[in-house]
């Protein structure tokens, strides 16, 4: 939806004490809709902010014509300092990746029993079953009269 306009479109990437917004002007009006909020957001320091217009197989013109990077200074307690420092990898809190589901809980004893227990009462009853059948299939064979 912001592929060929004719106005510039306007991006605010904001991260200010751990929340990650996004807010975007693709109208034109000079009027911010929220694209993302998302709260617990943990970068670590030491990072570089880069941007590309590279679009793949899109033969579009993309052109970054401008970038404006302020440092906010927000008052942090001597806690908060720390637990900053101490991160080495970006993470969200309280955010399931795909792929990063709980394993599965195992199965109790009591339903592994059962379903053993079961199976074997069915392969028993197929035995059975098939023994009754082949018997009776040798008594119709041999009552042939030529």
């Amino acid at each position: 939806m912001v592929r060929n306009l004719p106005h510039d479109t306007f991006l605010v990437i904001r991260y200010v004490k751990r929340r990650l917004t996004v807010l975007m002007d693709i109208d034109g009006k000079h009027e911010w809709r929220d694209c993302i909020d998302v709260p617990g957001v943990r970068l670590p320091r030491g990072y570089y902010f880069g941007t590309s217009s590279v679009t793949g197989d899109l033969s579009d013109n993309h052109d970054i014509i401008s970038l404006k990077l302020y440092q906010l200074t927000v008052e942090r307690t001597p806690e908060e300092e720390k637990r900053d420092r101490e991160v080495f990898l970006p993470i969200v809190d309280n955010l399931k990746l795909p792929g990063m589901e709980a394993p599965p809980e195992p199965m109790s004893g009591l339903a592994l029993f059962l379903i053993v227990f079961f199976s074997l009462v069915a392969i028993v009853f197929a035995i059975v079953i098939g023994i009754i059948v082949y018997n009776k299939w040798q008594e119709q064979s041999r009552k042939h009269f030529y």
